[in-house]
């Protein structure tokens, strides 16, 4: 048989990734993908090669959440790929499709502990922290193997999956024809799951007899693309809505039944929650006393049904795909069934007002030097002409005050640290938001989160996205350390100049001490395009251990019982 007859596990990788729509990888080149991603780029696929994995796995989860598509990433073995599984797990936790592919070494050696170069047994390492884990032994598996990592990925509640590529079968030589009878594209890798009819008519009757309903939209009803179906439900019942941090803008901020500026009350005192691709875990307390009343009833969507009953019995579950159950729900509502209850609408009315006279306050203050309510509100000034930037924003208190000042109009335009609440994921989050969407993204970041990441600027700067990062650097996790005293374990190096960092890179640096300059730099570099980086100095006084969660410190929990 002539050599012409013959391919290898390299370009059958390469056609099964295009057959099935893949057209991004993230991922950083070495042994043995580094022919691999050659090959992939040379038939079309883009290639984003960062500096870190971690990085490169967070690109692409970003990019699963926005497209519904797996991101994909790609590794070196062992060590490389130990650095992608924090992201992997990421996106397993935050139910983000994406799959990460990483190169492997013998099997034979591995099994046995003989010491290969970068041993490891990868897939069992990986099963804990993913949602599916594979491992391709023969080329002709090529094809069934990344089929199924897509149809894991995607299906039902998404998450990462891990395939692990061999050496060997990546150099595995196969006849055409039958690597052409082996590849396979998947067919509808996320079916609608449409909830039973019963639970629909169960959870609207439950809705009915609330005096004081409210409904919470988690970043799983942004992913599910229900933007219709749960706009047109919200204003037919006229009930409260609360958006976690990465649902905000499926309806916009300034929506008139926002209830997100009372939230504490509005919990605290609503009768029956509706929760649409929001789960009652830490960042909505567990359901629980004191935030919320016991006495408090749940309706819960979710398209998972080991999440009813996790925290608190659930006396509607619905499951089922969100879309679905949002278009069921509204062919169910019969005119007048779901009441709007008026002191219910008034009393958060008053209570949003009091809190937004607040708010107002603290932003319209200018201190000297800036802290984080006056610089969010330099940059919210900049952000108001370009309401299709995409916002990336992680930090503790960076992350606390934006979740709470920058107003989002357009869904899945927020992206952050998510369920987990890890940082390190804003350059990657950046790249991935640039790559797919093709629109300006701001990156509002602390500038400990920074740190984790900040190497990709030159990423950034290599493939020239639009992507605007503003650093807030208080010289410090939290806070700076006062100038007099060595440095603490939350201190950083006073003053530091993250604004030249970029320009070592060719991009664009700013640096900015007051309000006025930091609107007109962050509105210059969006204008722009092109990568910029803005170092907006913040009161190094400002900020509190732990932002908002400082009661999951255990040493600030003991000191607020005392």
């Amino acid at each position: 048989m002539s050599e012409a007859e013959m391919t290898d596990g390299f370009h059958l990788v390469v056609e099964a990734l295009k057959l099935n729509g893949i057209d991004t990888i993230y991922g950083v080149a070495g042994i043995p993908i580094t022919d691999l991603l050659r090959l992939a780029q040379a038939e079309g696929i883009r290639y984003f090669g960062f500096r870190h994995e971690q990085s490169a796995g967070n690109a692409a989860a970003i990019s699963g959440f926005l497209t519904q598509k797996p991101g994909v990433c790609m590794t070196v073995s062992a060590p490389g790929f130990l650095n992608g599984m924090v992201a992997l797990a990421n996106a397993t936790t935050n139910c983000f499709p994406m799959i990460l592919i990483s190169g492997s070494s013998d099997r034979a050696i591995v099994d046995l502990e003989q010491g290969d170069y970068e041993e490891l047994d990868q897939m069992n390492a990986a099963k804990p922290y993913a949602k599916a884990a594979y491992r391709i032994n023969r080329p002709q598996d090529i094809g069934t193997g990344i089929a199924r990592a897509i149809r894991a990925a995607s299906s039902g509640r998404p998450g990462g999956v891990y395939l692990d590529l061999t050496a060997e079968v990546l150099g595995s030589a196969l006849d055409i024809g039958t690597a052409k009878n082996s590849l396979v594209k998947v067919v509808d890798p996320a079916p609608p799951q449409p909830p039973a009819p019963e639970a629909v008519a169960r959870a609207i009757d439950l809705l009915a007899t609330a005096q004081r309903p409210l409904a919470i939209l988690g970043k799983g009803a942004a992913y599910a693309r229900a933007d219709a179906e749960i706009r047109s439900f919200v204003e037919t019942t006229g009930m409260p809505f609360l958006p976690m941090s990465m649902a905000k803008g499926l309806l916009p901020d300034d929506h008139p039944q926002s209830a997100a500026a009372a939230r504490s009350y509005a919990i605290g005192n609503a009768d029956v929650v509706m929760l649409a691709g929001a789960r009652l875990n830490w960042l909505l307390s567990h359901g629980r006393p004191p935030l919320w009343s016991e006495g408090t009833r749940f309706v819960q969507v979710d398209i998972s049904p080991t999440e009813i009953d996790s925290n608190r019995a659930i006396a509607a579950p619905v499951v089922g795909d969100i879309k679905s159950a949002f278009a069921a729900f509204n062919r169910t509502l019969k005119p007048g069934r779901i009441g709007r209850q008026a002191a219910w609408i008034d009393e958060i009315g008053k209570r949003k007002q009091q809190n937004i006279e607040r708010m107002a306050a603290r932003l319209n203050a200018d201190p000297s030097p800036m802290n984080f309510s006056s610089a969010l509100r330099a940059v919210r000034n900049a952000l108001t002409a370009h309401p299709d930037v995409y916002i990336v924003n992680e930090g503790a208190n960076t992350l606390d005050f934006a979740r709470n000042v920058i107003d989002m109009s357009l869904p899945r335009h927020r992206l952050d640290s998510g369920t987990w609440g890890v940082m390190g994921v804003g350059m990657g989050y950046a790249v991935g938001a640039a790559a797919v969407t093709g629109k300006p993204v701001v990156a509002i970041v602390g500038d400990s989160a920074f740190g984790f990441s900040g190497m990709e600027i030159e990423t950034i700067c290599r493939y020239e996205l639009p992507v605007t990062t503003v650093v807030f650097n208080n010289n410090g996790i939290y806070r700076g350390d006062p100038p007099d005293k060595p440095y603490s374990p939350t201190g950083l190096l006073r003053d530091a100049r993250y604004d030249r960092i970029i320009e070592a890179f060719g991009g664009a640096g700013h640096h900015a001490t007051d309000t006025p300059n930091l609107t007109r730099v962050v509105s210059e570099a969006i204008a722009s395009g092109k990568p910029a980086l803005v170092n907006a100095v913040i009161d190094p006084t400002a900020g509190t251990e732990s932002g908002h969660i400082q009661s999951l410190n255990p040493r600030s929990a003991a000191a607020q019982k005392t």
